[in-house]
């Protein structure tokens, strides 16, 4: 069971076939996020790792550097970085999605007020902090943004009708926001460029599909 999970009080299922949701090493790469979410409120373990195993990473990299050095002593990015999982995953009741990136805005949005309150402790005025879409270490291109921003039935609806593989490359990217040279890691490509190219193909699949539903 993971740590985090354990530190922020969600319930694990621990009778039951849990391959029965149709969860397994799959479901880190094509399940949506929000079936993950909704999975775990009910106490799947796999889920809830699965979460974090897809989250955590890029979250890491985008909060990278964004607590002044004055406000870090005995406190780093990571530390407030895992502080704000817990927190989330603690409230996964309360959430409610919007749009297809609403899980990772949320998980920001949650480490920009710990970076906040930090400054405060410390006693200085809080900086601004912005709330990017994109992860600044690979810069989604304008598609997609606009996919990301899509109502998240509409997107669903459209990405159930891919084939598995293009499953995979949108969720990879648009949801999990992974860069493309994770997504060649983790899908054993030959290279970045093989991976922006594999995850193009997809993306004009899911616009295509969109085109179609709309």
């Amino acid at each position: 069971m993971s740590e985090l999970a354990l530190l922020a009080g969600i319930p694990q299922e621990t009778t039951g076939n849990s391959g029965s949701e149709g969860l397994g090493t799959t479901l880190i790469s094509d399940q949506s996020t929000i079936e993950l979410v909704l999975s775990a409120r009910r106490g799947n373990r796999l889920a809830l790792e699965a979460l974090l195993e897809r989250c955590l990473p890029s979250l890491k990299r985008w909060a990278h550097g964004r607590l002044p050095v004055y406000a870090r002593g005995n406190c780093d990015t990571s530390d407030l970085v895992q502080e704000a999982a817990i927190h989330v995953l603690g409230r996964l009741d309360k959430f409610e999605p919007r749009h297809v990136g609403a899980m990772q805005a949320y998980l920001r949005m949650s480490v920009i007020n710990r970076i906040r309150d930090e400054i405060r402790r410390v006693g200085r005025r809080p900086e601004s902090v912005e709330l990017t879409v994109e992860p600044p270490s690979d810069v989604a291109s304008p598609l997609e943004a606009v996919i990301r921003e899509e109502a998240y039935e509409r997107y669903r609806a459209a990405v159930d009708k891919l084939r598995a593989r293009d499953r995979e490359m949108v969720v990879a990217r648009v949801e999990v926001q992974w860069s493309f040279q994770e997504i060649a890691h983790r899908f054993g490509m030959a290279s970045v460029d093989a991976a922006r190219m594999a995850v193009s193909r997809s993306l004009k699949r899911l616009v295509a599909q969109l085109q179609t539903e709309g």
